[in-house]
């Protein structure tokens, strides 16, 4: 084992890091748009503030700290003004936490190293793997790899196929590849929100890939991983995947939200509109402006609450019932969808001048929107699941 990072920072510490980097990842935010991807400088700046190893196995000079504390640096990270650097913070600050629940070997083939390595996705099943001797064959074309360009690994989702080369139904696998065995598609990632945030496509062709950095895709999601790596007394990695994965996707939608909130406090206060009355003046600009205000907090909340109960029944070494990740998801959901709607009122109010390329409010408006475009912030199958449960009814095919 070779320790290249510094010893894990505190919470206080992560915090405190992102603070002092958030105004300089604000001015580097354009650059991030110009280049579609992370300046270097910002990626920097991000790795510097120990976000990314908050959920990394101490054995490897992670934190490996509560989830609320990751999920509440990841709100803080998102509302620095650079929502590329939130998403990404987010996004690949997660990935540790799946690491740390694979085998031994994948963790020093990652770790052994470089402590502060940062490991891409995506986890959709867009990858066709065949068994061979010792591992996979694999070979793909996955979309939105956040963090890529940055990235010296990535997780892949793919379905393990049979003699004929068919999918086999349900053999979900997550396949940990390294650069080099994974190739950024040029020119791939050109979007109206959260262009600096380098969402690349990646590609696979014939890698083989050994089976120690191959995961199955059921055990991630019901925290069940934990127990084949000697961890099942963790409540941190027995988290339900799509509770810890989705909750840190809508913190980071709210955090943006955050940040579109501080924007237009600070564009409005000393403003007029065209007919000279000064916005804080202004008998319809104001309240929109504090409703809004309450339903960023609302979402803020739940998804900081929805984390802390999960954790809380696995403290208890109970295991979270179905019904709870149904609640859990659907909230999530809703978190993420009553926060950009909010932005959507304190833009609505702005005034023409708030649509002009160096305002960083309509910026951080198609972020919003970008991440909301995320897969776990569809509302229909997890609401639909919440409904189902509530009614006692059955469960079976629901994303939870």
């Amino acid at each position: 084992m070779s320790a290249t990072a510094t010893a894990p920072l505190t919470t206080a510490e992560v915090l405190a890091g992102i603070d002092e980097v958030a105004p300089r990842l604000a001015e580097l935010a354009p650059e991030a748009e110009r280049l579609r991807r992370l300046p270097d400088e910002s990626a920097a700046l991000l790795r510097r503030t120990g976000l990314m190893r908050m959920l990394q196995p101490t054995a490897w000079g992670g934190a490996e700290a509560h989830p609320v504390d990751f999920i509440e640096a990841t709100l803080a990270n998102a509302r620095s003004g650079c929502a590329a650097a939130g998403w990404v913070g987010g996004v690949v600050g997660l990935h540790p936490w799946e690491l740390g629940v694979m085998s031994p070997q994948a963790q020093e083939d990652v770790w052994g190293q470089d402590q502060d390595t940062w490991i891409a996705s995506p986890y959709v099943a867009l990858g066709r793997a065949r068994r061979v001797d010792g591992g996979f064959v694999l070979d793909g074309h996955w979309f939105f790899s956040s963090g890529s360009d940055h990235a010296d690994w990535a997780h892949l989702g793919g379905l393990v196929v049979d003699e004929d080369g068919q999918p086999i139904p349900g053999s979900d696998h997550h396949f940990l590849v390294p650069k080099g065995d994974f190739e950024i598609v040029p020119d791939s990632w050109d979007t109206i929100g959260l262009r600096g945030s380098g969402s690349n496509d990646v590609v696979v062709r014939e890698r083989f890939v050994p089976s120690h950095r191959v995961l199955e895709y059921a055990t991630v999601v019901d925290g069940t991983a934990a127990a084949a790596v000697g961890k099942q007394d963790s409540p941190l990695y027995k988290m339900p995947w799509f509770v810890l994965f989705g909750n840190a996707i809508s913190a980071t939608v709210v955090g943006i939200c955050e940040a579109a909130l501080d924007a237009t406090l600070a564009y409005q206060r000393d403003r007029s509109n065209v007919f000279g009355t000064r916005q804080s003046q202004d008998a319809f600009t104001l309240p929109s402006i504090g409703e809004a205000a309450s339903d960023i907090r609302a979402s803020r909340l739940q998804v900081i609450d929805n984390v802390r109960r999960v954790h809380e029944v696995l403290e208890r070494g109970e295991v979270p019932t179905l019904a709870m990740r149904a609640e859990a998801r659907r909230d999530q959901v809703r978190a993420s969808w009553r926060a950009v709607a909010a932005v959507d009122q304190l833009f609505a109010r702005a005034g023409g001048n708030s649509i002009r390329s160096d305002q960083a409010l309509q910026r951080l408006w198609r972020d919003a929107h970008a991440g909301l475009n995320h897969a776990v912030n569809i509302p229909g199958g997890a609401y639909q699941a919440a409904a189902l449960s509530q009614m006692g009814l059955d469960l079976e095919g629901a994303v939870l």
